[in-house]
């Protein structure tokens, strides 16, 4: 029995952030129907080249994996009747339209609660809709530029241009929170049998994700410094030149960093008065970075890992991208498999990445064509309308 067997998931979402939480709980054993617009289906359909078809790009293979896909134009009674009839069988409702189109359509939560009283209604919005951005739009750009994540890169580089992190970052943060808030509003309807309305703003996931940190001294009142954290925004702290690539250490601790010192011949700079001043005012460890890098192009890489490991210092290879299917590591634990997909063909699949001693992995199902269960999907309804 998979961790999340019987539970039903009707999925309005599109892009990133609602499909990626979905497929989390796919991944556990929900059952996830995708509701989809025909002919069309959802955008991240077209994210990643198709093969054969550009309805089924390489990310939709990822985010989408593991659910059924059913198309209906909501505007059409026949089919918006459709939507009713899942809606009244499922655990959770979850969709990403603005709140004033969803009720136009007749799916705001009243309406689904009629349908089903313990039902689980989940809105993720772009914006809290208590506040003056309710009804802005959000993309990954925009979230990363309204919390200030843009100004990161700029603080560490001396660059003054504002530029986005190269990830779907704030899509992705903002989907682990719509899953953990459907698991907790479903372990609360366990315990009381009551369903609810849930809210996942992007704006303000992403904003409680970056700001953990970087909040720093400006969460006190009054401030007693400046928001960033010093740790993170050290332009001498990136990876460092070996003869033959770069490796990551991370002298974490006082002791780490006099053990690194040591293998590295620079005892002497922790005594320093150069180093006691900086100390001083919390800028030591950019004379530790630097000193690092002008001792770490010495030797190669694989020395250095010899090294290191064998005197517990934190380090790692610097591995490209385009190189991360060969990482040792992943393969010895199954990270990734070679599936063959019955319209696109071969792919490399990531498994899921937390494993659960009461429960067997799931075998997720392909990543479905739009409509490619809507014809058995509609059969169910009309078997069970009395």
């Amino acid at each position: 029995m998979t961790m999340l067997e019987g539970i039903r998931i009707i999925d309005l979402t599109t892009v990133i952030f609602g499909p990626y939480a979905t497929q989390m709980l796919a991944d556990l054993g929900a059952e996830v129907i995708k509701v989809e617009t025909p002919g069309i289906g959802d955008v991240s359909r077209y994210l990643g080249s198709g093969i054969p078809d550009p309805t089924m790009g390489s990310v939709h293979l990822t985010v989408n994996r593991g659910k059924r896909s059913i198309a209906l134009d909501l505007k059409r009674p026949e089919d918006a009747g459709v939507l009713r009839d899942l809606i009244a069988t499922a655990d959770v409702f979850i969709h990403n339209v603005r709140g004033k189109a969803i009720a136009r359509l007749g799916f705001d939560y009243a309406a689904c609660k009629a349908l089903k009283p313990d039902i689980i209604y989940v809105h993720g919005t772009g914006f809290g809709q208590d506040g003056p951005y309710s009804d802005l739009q959000a993309y990954d750009d925009v979230i990363q530029a309204a919390t200030g994540t843009t100004s990161l890169l700029p603080r560490v580089d001396g660059d003054p241009r504002p530029r986005y992190l190269p990830s779907l970052i704030a899509d992705k943060v903002a989907g682990q929170f719509g899953a953990q808030a459907i698991l907790a509003a479903l372990v609360h309807r366990l315990r009381t049998g009551e369903g609810q309305a849930v809210e996942v703003p992007m704006f303000e996931c992403f904003a409680a994700f970056m700001l953990t940190e970087h909040l720093r001294d400006a969460a006190l009142d009054p401030p007693i410094g400046p928001a960033g954290y010093p740790r993170q925004l050290d332009p001498t702290r990136q990876p460092f030149p070996t003869a033959d690539g770069h490796i990551a250490v991370v002298p974490y601790t006082p002791a780490s960093t006099a053990r690194l010192m040591g293998l590295l011949g620079s005892d002497a700079l922790l005594t320093s008065p150069e180093f006691e001043a900086a100390k001083m005012c919390g800028q030591h460890m950019a004379l530790v970075y630097d000193e690092i890098a002008r001792k770490t192009p010495a030797r190669t890489t694989a020395e250095w890992l010899e090294i290191f490991a064998a005197n517990d210092i934190p380090a790692i290879a610097v591995r490209d991208l385009e190189d991360i299917k060969d990482d040792p590591h992943l393969k010895a634990t199954g990270f990734f498999r070679r599936r063959v997909h019955p319209d696109v063909g071969a792919f490399h699949e990531m498994r899921p990445p937390v494993r659960y001693g009461a429960a067997a992995p799931r075998e997720p199902s392909f990543a479905p064509r739009i409509d490619g269960d809507g014809p058995a999907i509609r059969a169910e309804v009309a078997g069970k309308r009395p």
